[in-house]
């Protein structure tokens, strides 16, 4: 093997394990933000993603879009500024 073969190989080991890194991040994406904002289907969030991971990615972004979408509201506040004006 010359010097340019080792080369080849090294860029190939890299290029796989970075391709593999990211796909797991993507998988994983989801479920941080939902934990992270305290979502209260977090862990379907997180196995959507994935799950979303052997399906190509296809419904990806509908996770990751649920995933930052229906937070619970805050213990304390109301919804209504009616209960407030009392």
């Amino acid at each position: 093997m010359s010097g340019l073969d080792i080369f080849a190989w090294i860029v190939l080991v890299v290029l796989a394990s970075s391709t593999v890194f990211v796909v797991v991040f993507m998988a994983m994406w989801p479920g941080m933000v939902a934990r992270r904002r305290n979502h209260p289907w977090a862990e379907a969030v997180s196995i959507g993603g994935w799950v979303t991971l052997f399906l190509g990615f296809v419904l990806w972004p509908v996770v990751l879009i649920w995933a930052y979408v229906d937070v619970p509201a805050r213990p304390g506040h109301s919804s209504s500024g009616t209960e407030a004006a009392r």
